[in-house]
């Protein structure tokens, strides 16, 4: 069984936590040894183990955060354990690829060991699904969590790790911080030990991840427009948005964030949502909403995953028990204007257009103020508008008839499943897609002479890769043991450099946890 990782007792437990990447680092070079059926034995196990706790994490992370609602929260759980393994059940990112016309032999490379920083808002799915997808490559993973979700993210990285260490996984391939600290996440991201930083998060956090002079996978916020033209099945796209943005009290960056109807249908557009529990807000109302939610020009993060009636409770508005979401029009989407930013809660701002083409310039607007190159979402029947608003708006993903919390996170559509969403180079991410296994693997390619006269050898029936003997030796030292390597000490130049990374690191993290801390 994978024991648990508890920092030290020396100062903020850095040097424990370079423990845990020299450890990871040892049983990421024996895992990447494995071969594909061993893999998916142990991916099996970790995500079976996942699904079964899925509930029980559920409620864990609402009473630890305060954030979201439960029953939602299962749904990501399950999408993020036995989904993703039947998303990726016939994928292989273990066994050689041939291309005999291009006389090429293609074999799979892990990246080594994974550092991958988890929200407070969706903390149990993002630890599921890091883990998964670092299992399914054969990465050692080590989760660094939230402050705010730190205990209910140890406990779903522990339930896989044991489950996948049964199976046949080297102890120590996943691990996890129990008790973060600035220092120590600074410390673990610029660690030369660590090969790529997988960040999801606020902006501080992973502009802190891509300055850390390692590799580095990060996602910025959405702030998602939402178009509905006169063709839309109003009823349908009613019903649907209203879904969305109330799932899990909107802490999914998918949420949408405004509303944007042609005038033509608005009425009729806002009379479904009210039956199908929205709030439309009077001027008055709107006003109060807006104070509350944004008392300093910036989002309150009070109201983070809190439901639609505390919201309007708090604001000093009247609304029914049942309301699920609050709909706050206005005129103009500009940045002056705070309800066309991103609100992770049930209340949608609301945009009134005269036309179809005139939304798309208003949802091009929206994401100038933020979300530029996360995702944007339509409710229509006209593929011209369609593709004229898919070409139109800086986004890598359009949710087309479906709520977007769901749908830009590829879990009621087609898209890959995932809680890190790539914003591409829009939104300054390395990544432009759904982050899915595949990012992190990359490929040594064998590639023959071109000439015709140069015949590719027969690599069929050879594996690089073998099922391991035995269990894996454990690392020598492991990260609860009393004494720790002592790592190299670095030249004052050296020493210099690294206190300036890390003291830009330490503000740009902690101008995030201070907004959680205060609170």
């Amino acid at each position: 069984m994978s024991e648990t990782v508890e920092l030290a007792t020396q100062p903020l437990g850095i040097p424990r936590g370079r423990a845990m990447l020299e450890r990871a680092e040892w049983a990421g070079r024996a895992f990447a040894r494995y071969d594909a059926p061993t893999v998916r034995r142990i991916v099996a196990a970790a995500a079976e183990a996942g699904a079964a706790r899925s509930k029980e994490l559920a409620e864990q992370a609402v009473a630890e955060t305060g954030f979201g609602v439960a029953e939602h929260k299962v749904i990501k759980n399950l999408a993020c354990s036995t989904g993703l393994l039947e998303t990726y059940g016939d994928h292989d990112y273990v066994s050689m690829r041939l291309d005999p016309a291009g006389k090429i032999v293609e074999i799979p490379r892990p990246a080594g060991v994974v550092l991958a920083l988890t929200p407070s808002t969706n903390p149990v799915a993002t630890v599921y699904f890091k883990i998964l997808i670092a299992l399914m490559t054969r990465n050692a993973i080590v989760i660094s969590p939230h402050p705010y979700a730190s205990r209910v993210c140890a406990e779903a990285a522990r339930t896989m790790a044991d489950a996948a260490v049964a199976a046949g996984a080297p102890d120590g391939a996943v691990q996890w911080v129990e008790e973060p600290s600035i220092p120590l996440v600074s410390a673990l991201m610029t660690d030369p030990r660590t090969d790529v930083i997988v960040a999801t998060g606020g902006t501080a956090m992973v502009r802190a991840a891509y300055r850390s002079g390692n590799p580095a996978i990060g996602v910025g916020p959405g702030n998602v427009p939402v178009l509905v033209d006169r063709t839309a099945n109003l009823q349908r796209a009613a019903q649907r948005i209203v879904d969305s943005k109330s799932f899990d009290n909107s802490v999914l960056c998918t949420n949408e964030s405004v509303l944007i109807v042609e005038e033509a249908v608005a009425d009729r557009l806002l009379q479904h949502m009210r039956h199908a529990g929205a709030y439309l807000l009077s001027d008055p109302e709107r006003d109060q909403v807006r104070a509350a939610l944004f008392p300093d020009g910036h989002f309150d993060i009070r109201f983070v995953g809190k439901d639609a009636a505390w919201v309007a409770e708090q604001a000093g508005v009247r609304v029914g028990p049942r309301t699920r979401v609050l709909l706050a029009p206005f005129d103009l989407p500009v940045p002056e204007e705070m309800l066309a930013h991103e609100k992770l809660c049930p209340v949608l701002g609301v945009l009134r257009v005269p036309s179809a083409a005139r939304g798309v310039e208003a949802a091009s607007a929206i994401l100038r103020i933020g979300g530029a190159g996360h995702s944007a979402a339509i409710h229509s029947e006209d593929p011209h508008t369609i593709m004229s608003y898919g070409a139109a708006a800086r986004v890598l993903r359009v949710a087309v008839n479906v709520g977007n919390s769901l749908g830009s996170s590829g879990i009621e559509t087609n898209l890959a499943p995932s809680m890190t969403i790539g914003t591409g180079y829009f939104g300054r991410s390395s990544v432009g897609e759904n982050l899915q296994p595949e990012h992190l693997v990359n490929w040594t390619r064998l590639a023959y002479n071109a000439e015709a006269t140069e015949v590719m050898a027969d690599f069929s029936g050879l594996s690089p890769w073998r099922a391991p003997a035995g269990p894996v030796p454990a690392y020598p030292l492991a990260s609860n043991a009393g004494q720790q390597p002592v790592a190299p000490v670095a030249s004052a130049p050296q020493r210099d450099q690294v206190d300036e990374l890390r003291e830009e690191i330490r503000r740009l993290i902690v101008d995030e946890l201070r907004e959680i801390i205060r609170g």
